[in-house]
């Protein structure tokens, strides 16, 4: 095994996994911290929920295909895949135990105080029992299917994240206890309605009368479990006829995957447990014995109460001044560059208003839009079927392998091509992760070029969820750059030359290793050190960037990297990384926006777009990456990196191995998100006002 990875020890580089986990401890944290507002807390219960059933199904369910297949390549870090697995298992547990404790018994009693009582079934009064017995019986009961496993009835398939109950059950005393599966329904009410105020977990209703599915038996045990399976998994492209056909193949594979955690009711018998290892095939360490109720995910029900003294204050995205009073999103880009910020700024109002407008426009001859993400009833991609209906040329690059959105995504491609449009699927090779939209326009003897370049999809709700920043210009050099890009979509080809983006594959990651080495030398040219980076994005990852990190910051390089989650690299290490600090940001949005700035000695240089520095967006992903050089635009990037900087409410200040401490907010608190809540709220009051 070499001990070097790009010149450096590996012990210069974390575990991805494991880095992976103390972001989900940074998420967990704003559920413990009781100084939020308590449905706050609720929704951050429910995050990590949904948070860590996608690192088992991914990142779990990865490692253990690379032992099943005998990998034993260490990481960078010089970790095996067993290795990693153990210790993701161990580290997930105690997280798991500290979020059940935190609903049991600090949420579930906090909320009972303010008049919100989640209790069994047991805890109802007999008038109560009665109603929700009838309840049961004509809404809930014609839906269960018991599915007995014995010598005449094979194990049921247990469904990914299905609650579900195991029942033992006996007909004589002294007999052998059979088992069997009942599925709780995830198309009813998880909490069940008593009063407005009190309300039961489905499965606590179903349990307390499970004799009526279960009749002339006694019944010995009834407990809730749920799995979890492996969402890794893989068919060869080279041999799918097509990409549809592969990712079909997927979805389907993807029920009966490998088993990766069981998660049961504390207290379950242990003839259900034996049987549950047995037939789901897991070992004792990837069983997870927690108290009720399990999958706090549906939890989030309970933030759509009408309670705003138990929220933050609700935030309204707001219109983009330049674009109040203008009857054109096409002619004010083509005047100045925008640069439009979600969710402070409306989606509605900025991204979906450009493409509609793009679709009426009679002078539009072609849009082209690159599709990651988009919303089940995306308005998006009814405004290209309009621009399609009215004689626009129309192509779209709409990515089949957007993990748990293949499904979405299919459908939208039927739909796409049943009104004729030119749509692409992907690449073999290439997972298509740029968020771009290209408008051609015909304006008098010339044809003009709008683009969109973003770092977040075309989502509507995610939209006002996410932090994600967008150009919009008329710059026709990033237009012809885009028209490349397009044609790599519909063709089979790509460029390496661009005349201003960052693309992948392609420029990208010689680009990036540029711009660090020339803050390197700009640090070594001067005395008083001029080299500078702050760098945005989710994920840290790439070995040789890191590397070229540890170069600069020995040179003298002033480093501040802001990165949400994964993050491989050792800040603040003597002799490797003591100029670099890495901070992360968690709070009421998640951050979403990648954003790069280079001091290139006083000429600062801004980037935004979709890559983070992880290897798959450099190498294995299509991304875009765009320059941003309008003064004022710079600004309000400046602005925003400035602002995360001096955050003392949500960041978090990470040390060398790893671990993170919560900035304290002394006596100047200061809040990025609701800054910049506040400061788009500004903006349209002084654009009134002028």
């Amino acid at each position: 095994m070499s001990e070097k990875v790009y010149g450096y020890s590996r012990d210069g580089f974390l575990n991805r996994e494991y880095s992976r986990l103390e972001f989900e401890r940074r998420v967990l944290h704003e559920a413990l911290d009781g100084t939020n507002s308590l449905l706050y807390r609720v929704r951050f219960l429910s995050i990590f929920t949904k948070n860590l059933d996608e690192f088992f199904m991914k990142r779990i369910g990865g490692l253990k295909q690379q032992m099943d297949a005998g990998v034993t390549e260490p990481t960078p870090d010089g970790l095996t895949p067993e290795e990693q697995w153990r210790g993701s298992l161990e580290k997930a547990r105690e997280m798991m135990q500290k979020h059940a404790s935190c609903y049991t018994e600090d949420i579930q009693p906090s909320l009972a105080d303010e008049g919100i009582n989640i209790v069994n079934y047991d805890e109802l009064t007999e008038g109560e029992r009665k109603e929700t017995r009838k309840y049961f019986e004509e809404t809930v009961l014609p839906t269960l299917t018991p599915l007995t496993f014995d010598p005449a009835h094979p194990f049921p398939f247990i469904s990914n994240l299905s609650l579900s109950l195991a029942v033992l059950t006996r007909e004589k005393e002294g007999e052998e206890p059979k088992f069997s599966r009942v599925k709780v329904p995830g198309n009813i009410p998880r909490l069940v309605d008593i009063d407005g105020q009190k309300y039961v977990p489905l499965e606590s209703v179903i349990e307390a009368n499970i004799q009526l599915l279960f009749p002339h038996v006694d019944v010995i045990d009834c407990s809730s479990f749920r799995v979890t399976r492996n969402a890794e998994v893989r068919r060869n492209e080279e041999v799918a006829e097509d990409l549809i056909d592969m990712i079909e193949e997927v979805l389907r594979q993807r029920r009966f995957a490998t088993v990766v955690r069981l998660e049961v009711e504390k207290g379950i018998h242990e003839k259900s447990l034996l049987v549950l290892k047995d037939q789901l095939g897991v070992e004792d360490t990837e069983v997870y014995r927690l108290p009720f109720p399990l999958d706090l995910g549906n939890l989030e029900e309970a933030t759509d109460l009408d309670r705003p003294d138990l929220k933050p204050e609700s935030h309204n995205p707001q219109p983009h001044p330049r674009l109040v009073d203008k009857e054109s999103v096409l002619d004010e880009t083509n005047r100045r560059d925008m640069l439009l910020h979600h969710p402070y700024h409306s989606f509605d109002e900025t991204v979906q208003r450009f493409l509609d407008e793009a679709a009426h426009d009679p002078d539009v001859l072609a849009i082209k839009l690159a599709i990651y993400r988009t919303a089940p009833d995306s308005e998006v991609i009814e405004s290209i079927i309009e621009a399609a209906q009215n004689g626009k040329q129309v192509a779209v690059m709409v990515e089949l392998k957007a993990r748990f959105d293949e499904e979405n995504n299919l459908r939208w491609v039927e739909r796409l091509e049943e009104e004729g449009i030119h749509v692409a699927y992907g690449t073999l090779d290439y997972k298509t992760h740029t968020k771009t939209a290209l408008v051609v326009r015909q304006e008098g003897d010339e044809v003009r070029l709008y683009s969109h370049i973003s770092t977040g999809n075309y989502h509507s709700e995610t939209a006002k969820r996410y932090t994600d920043v967008g150009l919009l210009t008329a710059d026709q050099d990033i237009g012809q750059d885009l028209v490349k890009v397009f044609n790599f979509f519909t063709g089979h080809s790509y460029h390496d030359d661009y005349r201003k983006l960052l693309v992948a594959p392609g420029n990208m990651r010689e680009r990036v290793i540029e711009l660090i080495r020339r803050e390197a030398e700009h640090a070594d040219d001067d005395e008083e050190g001029e080299g500078r980076i702050v760098a945005k994005m989710n994920r840290l990852e790439d070995p040789e960037i890191i590397a070229e990190l540890y170069d600069a910051s020995k040179a003298g390089v002033e480093i501040d990297l802001i990165v949400r989650d994964i993050c491989r690299l050792r800040p603040g290490v003597e002799g490797l990384s003591e100029n670099i600090s890495v901070h992360s940001l968690v709070g009421r949005f998640l951050e979403h926006s990648r954003i790069f700035r280079f001091g290139n000695g006083g000429e600062t240089e801004h980037y935004i777009g979709s890559a983070d520095w992880m290897t798959r967006n450099l190498d294995s992903r299509v991304e875009a990456v765009t320059p941003v050089e309008d003064e004022g635009l710079c600004e309000e990037l400046d602005f925003i990196l400035d602002a995360t900087l001096r955050d003392t409410e949500n960041r978090w200040i990470m040390d060398g191995d790893g671990g993170y401490e919560k900035v304290s907010s002394g006596d100047d608190p200061f809040d990025t998100q609701e800054v910049l809540i506040e400061r788009a709220r500004d903006a349209l009051r002084e654009d009134k006002n002028e």
